[in-house]
C-alpha cells in the first residue's frame, strides 16, 4: 500500500484523504494492512451481529404470527389442534432455556463487546484512534485524481 501525501488539485482544493484519513508518521504498511484485516474482522462480526438481530426479529414474528393462527384455528372451531399449538410451540425456548433475546444480549454482553473493545483499543493505541486508513490509502490508488466523481473528499458545501 502505497502513502499518499496530500496535494492541492488545480484549483486548490485537497487532493488527499482527510486528517482523521491520512497515516500518521512512523506507522508501516505492515501495521496498516493489520489494522485493515482487524478492521475487515470486525465488520464481519457486524453482519454476524445484525443476522444475530434478524433472527431474533424473525423468530418472535413467527411467535406472534403462530400465536395468531392458533386463535383463527380455534376460531374455525378446531379448538384440539390450537391448544396443541399453544402448549408446545407458543412461547417455546428457542435453544435450551432462552429466547432469542437472551441470545442477542449474551452475544452483546460477551464475544460483541469484547470484540469491538480490542479493536478500538488497537487503533488507539497505534494510530491515534484513526480508523479505515487501510481503506483511505486503497482509495487513493484506486481513484482518478483530478476527474469528478473521484475526488478525495465531499466537496465543501455553502451553507444558505
Amino acid at each position: 500500500m502505497c502513502r499518499h501525501n496530500v496535494t492541492l488539485d488545480n484549483d486548490n482544493t485537497v487532493d488527499g484523504p482527510d486528517d482523521a484519513h491520512r497515516r500518521p508518521e512512523g506507522i508501516d504498511d505492515a501495521t496498516i494492512e493489520a489494522l485493515g484485516k482487524l478492521s475487515e474482522a470486525l465488520e464481519v462480526v457486524e453482519q454476524a451481529r445484525g443476522f444475530l438481530y434478524g433472527f431474533h426479529r424473525l423468530s418472535g414474528k413467527a411467535d406472534l404470527t403462530l400465536g395468531e393462527a392458533a386463535h383463527l384455528l380455534r376460531e374455525a372451531g378446531q379448538v384440539e389442534r390450537a391448544d396443541h399449538i399453544q402448549k408446545h410451540l407458543i412461547g417455546r425456548n428457542v435453544i435450551e432455556g432462552r429466547w432469542t433475546f437472551q441470545i442477542v444480549e449474551d452475544y452483546d454482553a460477551s464475544y460483541y463487546s469484547e470484540f469491538v473493545a480490542v479493536e478500538k483499543e488497537a487503533r488507539d493505541s497505534l494510530v491515534g484512534g484513526s480508523r479505515h486508513l487501510f481503506e483511505a490509502e486503497m482509495k487513493e490508488d484506486r481513484r482518478t485524481h483530478g476527474l469528478r466523481h473521484h475526488e478525495a473528499q465531499p466537496a465543501e458545501r455553502e451553507t444558505p
